[in-house]
């Protein structure tokens, strides 16, 4: 599928990811909808499920059931060029949303904002100065509670997890910013597979934690690259169905074969119908399984 990168994020509505996705379409500049299908015969019903292109970003959304809700968890961050842009951005995001800290001057930016908007999600709006240096959306790792401390090393895992991988910048909050301790990370960047990504330590109370209602899809050539990212990544067995899997920070991700989103694109009802049922069968994906499956084999 055009547009689809090798990593994406995948976040879980009850029935609000067409409406989602309506509405960022709307918000968003360089958005386009890539995909739109609804997948037939899932513990959940038939599902709607969503993909969009938001700048450098792509994101799939699916209409699954009320079993998990995003969180601030993971926000997305979005590096603007003008206070315009940031503003902007803000008044669409606040409508029916919350403010989770207020749209203003802090000592990291001129004008910073983190909004989480209608629909649960939350967006770190930050203006960083004339010149983007880096990705202009990137999803944000926040390690509270019994994860608080462990940014830096999940950070570390997931570059030496995924080949193409780079640590960007790392920034401590040192002295003077108590519950949290100075050696905890304030923010850190890295790349996996040109998808950038921060993470931070919070020792503040959060009544949230990594769920799947915020997941990340990594597209997979080969059932050998299934299997390797499956191996290096999956530290919960109870959580291994239809391809998803928690690793040891409790972060879900779903390890899929690239030529499935065609598959599920390009199918007849009664393909999908076959694909479908094969892969709820599955935990690990067996791509040579769903190819059959696809083929009416």
């Amino acid at each position: 599928m055009e547009g689809i990168h090798k990593i994406m994020t995948h976040l879980w509505f009850d029935t609000q990811a067409v409406e989602a996705a309506e509405f960022y379409l709307k918000v968003f500049e360089n958005t386009r909808l890539l995909s739109k299908t609804t997948i037939p015969g899932t513990p959940s019903g038939d599902v709607d499920s969503v993909t969009l292109a938001i700048e450098d970003h792509s994101l799939m959304m699916i209409s699954a059931g009320p079993y998990f809700k995003v969180n601030p968890s993971v926000s997305f961050m979005v590096s603007c060029t003008n206070k315009d842009e940031v503003n902007g951005y803000w008044e669409a995001l606040i409508q029916g949303g919350q403010a989770m800290m207020p749209l203003d001057a802090y000592p990291f930016s001129e004008l910073y904002g983190w909004v989480e908007d209608k629909y649960g999600v939350s967006w770190q709006l930050m203006f960083v100065g004339e010149e983007l240096t880096g990705a202009k959306i990137k999803p944000s790792l926040m390690f509270v509670g019994e994860n608080c401390g462990q940014a830096e090393e999940a950070m570390t895992y997931y570059t030496q997890v995924f080949r193409n991988a780079e640590i960007k910048a790392v920034s401590r909050y040192g002295d003077g910013f108590p519950p949290n301790k100075p050696e905890f990370l304030n923010f850190a960047e890295f790349v996996l597979e040109g998808q950038s990504f921060s993470v931070m330590d919070s020792a503040y109370d959060h009544e949230f934690q990594f769920s799947e209602g915020i997941s990340f899809i990594v597209n997979c050539d080969t059932q050998e690259e299934i299997d390797y990212y499956w191996e290096a990544l999956s530290a919960d067995p109870a959580a291994e169905q239809c391809g998803w899997l928690k690793d040891k920070f409790g972060v879900s991700w779903q390890i899929v074969p690239m030529a499935m989103n065609d598959m599920m694109e390009e199918a007849n009802p009664e393909a999908m119908e076959r694909v479908t049922k094969a892969f709820l069968q599955m935990k690990k994906f067996d791509l040579d399984q769903l190819e059959k499956a696809y083929r009416g084999e």
